[in-house]
């Protein structure tokens, strides 16, 4: 219930990307007026077609590295902007840095001038490739700063710091998750992690590219999971990171053979030199999400994958039959 009564109303930052909008969605099921904050560099208004139409979802185009100016009352603010793709990583650097400093700084401000609660979309990228495994919230982290992925790793570090400032500074109510190797539905094809990067190369019949030899791990959450610990961290008291991911570890060759077995592709499969810093294992310790928030995974590494090839599989062909109609 809002403070003045009536319906909540809930920000979220980066709300056409592919997790935004699903958390978009579960609040309006939950019963939210739902604001949804995007400039589309890399989200689109494809994920959000079917809830725009709905009184109570609202689409703002602004970049949040802009002053964030929001008429009317909120109570929570989901700041879930920011490109997480290892493409995105090379591509448009300067602006992953700047979501992460100036795009934090003013959703908390924003969060700050309403009286709203704040949760901060963080990653597992801010314990790099970790030296202890699995990865607790109090480790802090191995990351090379100057690395191709420092851009990422280090504007999410800097967002958790700003973040807790504004908690101490002036007494903003936050919440922190560490989001895990999160998957499904509305991914971009070409995302560049592995899971898109594999379907996408799986539906078109051609060989998945696996970097190294297949035996780093990561431990892949559907992102339906994702969300309900995400609404379940911005209703408890803890205030302290939490880890949300799934505690099971795979090897990327036996995600790769899953999609493989699940899309029924007779693709095969190459190996490619290992990127610069990229993790040869992560996996997190949930102990903290188990405890405050009783969560923990439902859905299994080869039912998530099920439902994406499908959801893949469905866009390809509309989009086909969409071109054919040109």
């Amino acid at each position: 219930m809002s403070r003045g009564g009536g319906k909540p109303r809930a920000l979220v930052t980066g709300g056409a990307g592919f997790v935004g909008s699903h958390l978009c969605e579960r609040l309006l099921s939950e019963g939210y007026r739902v604001v949804c904050m995007d400039n589309l560099s890399t989200g689109s208004l494809e994920n959000v077609a079917h809830m725009r139409g709905d009184p109570d979802f609202e689409y703002v185009d602004q970049d949040v590295t802009a002053h964030i100016d929001l008429a009317g009352a909120l109570e929570e603010v989901y700041h879930f902007a920011s490109p997480a793709s290892p493409a995105d990583f090379g591509r448009i650097p300067l602006e992953i840095l700047k979501v992460g400093s100036l795009g934090t700084h003013n959703a908390l401000g924003l969060a700050h001038a309403k009286g709203a609660r704040f949760v901060l979309a963080s990653t597992s990228e801010v314990y790099g490739d970790p030296l202890v495994h699995p990865q607790h919230e109090g480790y802090r982290g191995n990351v090379n700063p100057v690395g191709p992925r420092g851009v990422y790793d280090e504007a999410k570090r800097y967002a958790e710091a700003v973040t807790m400032a504004y908690r101490r500074h002036h007494r903003v109510d936050t919440r922190i998750v560490r989001i895990f190797n999160t998957y499904g539905p509305r991914m971009r094809p070409d995302d560049g992690r592995m899971v898109p990067n594999f379907v996408s190369q799986a539906l078109a019949g051609e060989p998945l590219t696996v970097y190294g030899d297949g035996s780093q791990t990561r431990s892949v959450l559907y992102v339906d999971d994702l969300v309900e610990g995400v609404f379940r961290l911005m209703r408890c008291t803890e205030t302290r990171p939490v880890n949300v991911g799934n505690p099971t570890e795979h090897t990327v060759r036996e995600v790769a053979d899953m999609i493989l077995e699940v899309s029924g592709s007779g693709s095969g499969i190459v190996y490619k030199h290992l990127p610069e810093d990229d993790p040869t294992r992560r996996c997190p310790d949930i102990a903290r999400a188990r405890e405050v928030l009783n969560w923990e995974p439902r859905v299994a590494a080869r039912e998530g994958l099920t439902r994406t090839v499908e959801w893949f599989a469905n866009r390809t062909q509309f989009w086909e039959t969409a071109s054919l109609r040109l």
